[in-house]
Formats: C-alpha cells, sequence, structure tokens
C-alpha cells in the first residue's frame, strides 16, 4: 500500500503557522524568543498532543514531540527544523521542515502504521540567529558545538540574555540538551537558492553544506577636512574598504566559481560628509564546499590587506569571528532520500546546500540528510519567500518515504 500525505491539510497546517508573527507584506517577523515564538511554540504543542504525540523541551528550548515506536529500546528517527525568522522573512524557510513532520505523523497515525523506530518531530531553538548571533544555537548546543553557558549569556541589542528570554517565554524545559539520542535526522527545507527552480527539479537530494566564514574588517586611516586636504595625504578608511570589497569580490571570481564572497555590511567613522573617514568596518562571509579552498581564500585575502594598507597608507585587521567546515552527510541517508524520489517517480536532483542548516550541526553525532523543494526565484530571508502546495507536497511525501527507508537501515 502507498501511503499519502494530506496535501490540504499540510498546507492549511503553514497558512495557519503564517498568521502567528505575520509581517505586513505577507511574510514572518517571528525572531527567536519573541511572543509570536512563544505563541507559535504553544500552537505546535498543541498540534503535536493532538496526534498523540509526548511533548518534551529541553534546557535551550529545543522542542521534541515522540510518536512511539514498536521498539521502545531504539532511538528515535528525528526530523524537523526551525519555526524562528528574520525579522522580514518568508513563511516558509524552516516551517516547512517542522510541519511536513508534523505531516507525516498524522499520515502514520491516518493509516495505523507502526514504526520500528519511534519518530520525533523537533524545532530548534533560534536557528536564524538574527536577535542572538550567531545562527544555530539550539542544535550547536545540543552537539556539542557551542558552550551552553556561552549560548546563555549572549544579549540581544537592549541587553537581554537568551537564558532570560529562554525563561521568559516559559521554554527553558527540564531535560538537559544534548541528553536525547538520535538514531538518524532528515531535515525539509526550502532551497533558498535558484538551482532546482532553472532546471525543472521538483526534489534536491542535499549531499552536504558548504563551509562558511565570516570576518570583521576593521580599517583604520585618519580623518580630516574633505576641502582641504590634498588626495595624495589622505589616509581615507572609506577607500579602503571600497578597494578591500571590490578587490575580495574579484578574488573569488578568479579564483573558483564554488565560492561565494559576501561584503554584507560597513560602518564608517565619523559618517559626516565633508570629513575623510577615519574608520570603517566591512563584515564579510565567505562559502566554499572545500575547507582547503577556504584557507587558500583567507590566505589570499591577508596577502590583499597588506597591499591596500600599504597603497594608502591605512591599518588593517581582518577577523575571523565564525569558521563552521564543509559537512558531507551519511551516504545511507542520501541513498534512502534518491530511492525515496526514486519510488515516487519525482525528478530529483543530488546538490549541496549554499546556505546552512541544523543539519549541519546534527550530522557529526547522527546519520543525517536533507530534502530540498524549489521556492521561486531562489528567494529567501524576504517577504516574498513563495513555494507551490504541490512542491511542499512532493517534499513531504518524499519524508514520509525516507523515514520508512531510515526505519529499515538504522540500527
Amino acid at each position: 500500500m502507498t501511503y499519502r500525505i494530506n496535501r490540504t491539510r499540510l498546507w492549511e497546517s503553514i497558512e495557519h503557522s503564517a498568521t502567528i508573527g505575520a509581517s505586513k507584506n505577507g511574510g514572518l517577523d517571528r525572531v527567536s524568543l519573541t511572543d509570536s515564538d512563544r505563541q507559535v511554540r504553544d500552537w505546535l504543542k498543541r498540534e503535536c498532543s493532538d496526534a498523540g504525540c509526548i511533548v518534551t523541551t529541553d534546557d535551550m528550548g529545543n522542542m521534541f514531540a515522540r510518536r512511539r515506536g514498536c521498539d521502545s529500546n531504539r532511538s528515535p528517527i528525528v526530523v524537523g527544523s526551525h519555526l524562528d525568522s528574520q525579522p522580514s522573512g518568508g513563511r516558509y524557510d524552516g516551517v516547512l521542515g517542522v510541519l511536513a513532520a508534523l505531516e507525516v505523523i498524522r499520515t502514520l497515525n491516518a493509516f495505523h502504521v507502526n514504526t520500528r523506530h519511534p519518530i520525533e518531530i523537533v524545532n530548534w531553538t533560534n536557528e536564524e540567529g538574527t536577535r542572538f548571533p550567531p545562527t544555530m544555537f539550539g542544535s550547536a548546543v545540543f552537539s556539542g558545538a557551542r558552550s551552553k553557558h556561552d549560548a546563555y549569556e549572549v544579549k540581544d541589542q537592549y541587553g537581554n540574555t537568551f537564558l532570560h528570554e529562554l525563561e521568559r517565554i516559559g521554554y527553558r524545559g527540564p531535560e538537559v540538551c544534548g541528553d536525547h539520542p538520535i538514531a538518524g535526522y532528515c531535515e525539509v527545507h526550502i532551497e533558498q537558492g535558484p538551482i532546482l527552480e532553472e532546471n525543472h527539479f521538483q526534489i534536491g537530494v542535499v549531499t552536504g553544506i558548504q563551509g562558511m566564514r565570516w570576518y570583521n574588517i576593521a580599517i583604520e586611516g585618519i580623518a580630516g577636512h574633505a576641502g582641504t586636504t590634498p588626495m595624495h595625504l589622505r589616509r581615507d578608511a572609506m577607500v579602503g574598504a571600497a578597494n578591500v570589497i571590490e578587490r575580495f569580490r574579484q578574488l573569488s571570481i578568479e579564483y573558483d566559481p564554488s565560492a561565494v564572497v559576501t561584503a554584507g555590511s560597513i560602518a564608517v567613522s565619523p559618517g559626516s560628509r565633508n570629513v575623510i573617514a577615519d574608520r570603517a568596518t566591512v563584515t564579510l562571509d565567505v562559502r566554499h564546499p572545500n575547507r582547503n579552498s577556504l584557507d587558500d581564500l583567507e590566505r589570499a585575502f591577508e596577502y590583499e590587506i597588506e597591499q591596500i594598507q600599504n597603497k594608502f597608507g591605512l591599518e588593517i585587521r581582518l577577523d575571523r569571528i565564525l569558521a563552521s567546515d564543509p559537512v558531507e552527510f551519511d551516504p545511507r541517508c542520501v541513498d534512502a532520500v534518491r530511492t525515496a524520489a526514486r519510488s515516487e517517480g519525482v525528478s530529483h536532483l543530488d546538490l549541496m546546500s549554499g546556505a546552512t542548516h541544523d543539519a549541519a550541526n546534527i550530522a557529526p553525532i547522527a546519520p543525517t540528510a536533507m530534502i530540498f523543494v524549489p521556492c521561486a526565484g531562489g528567494v529567501s530571508h524576504n517577504e516574498m519567500e513563495s513555494i507551490t502546495p504541490d512542491d511542499a507536497c512532493a517534499g513531504t511525501q518524499i519524508l514520509l518515504r525516507t523515514i520508512f527507508q531510515y526505519d529499515e537501515i538504522l540500527s
């Protein structure tokens, strides 16, 4: 018998979720540990309880909803993602993964299907990292990649600590984060890129996640009068920033088409129209599927910085503030997704994720894979983010099939 998920029920759940923390332009403003985050957590808890799941929460606020398996000694197969959003984010990023998992549980219930492993839905805390940077607090502490104490002490722009806000919304649970076994993990997500749509594939079989490094670049010059300081005597931090941004961009193009380099923000002091800038700070996001290539790019950046500071009489410092190595997913789990897609007759493509996800933290501690569905124009982290009900349904159906595969191949 072929078990089919309920397309209408899935889409209604997604649409209802979008009413909690809805932004004015049709997206979401559901930043982690805000009142709207609490409201959507409360709603998910009710829905999971109504589906017969036992809901627990750990002391990082990660939520787990367990459907019992036939063998209580087996660790659970965990499926899900996150429900927090960017301040002006889309209604599907992360949400699809959690609600696809909920629909899988409802489908198993509707057809009275028993699995050997327990099946659990997870909602990871603070995946976006907008309010409490950096990203993926919940899964990082769970996997041991980050200290719980350090996470607790991180403050938002108003001075509120992560711990204070977690307790304020009532989601610091009794379970110790990380003391929760996982037999295997799978995450459905929108692609957040254009490859599936452009190549007319309905499912992405994600083989891994590319590495990422974040840098702060501090550029020191000397302030001066805009009208009286000759050009050849200037030590202009803004000019240094412009050269850094353009040269780093060009390096990524020259080095490898797989490299992506983004200067996401710039701050300039004193910020006056008629004063030469004495300081500029540039943020840099660098990604590549290979760690050695990331090392090569970093060395190239350091060389270019030396050239630029000598040319313009500046002092420039490159500080790496985050490093996430490339992740390769478990071949058995990746193949389970391929098998599921073939069984459903759905067009699929192997690809590496350009964005990072909670799956990157879970992969080192449990067999992991991901399923991508297309999003219109590759747009995400944007209120215009859009997917179709058909693609959401296909991704969820592949998740259901993948879980059956996991239930067979994982011990």
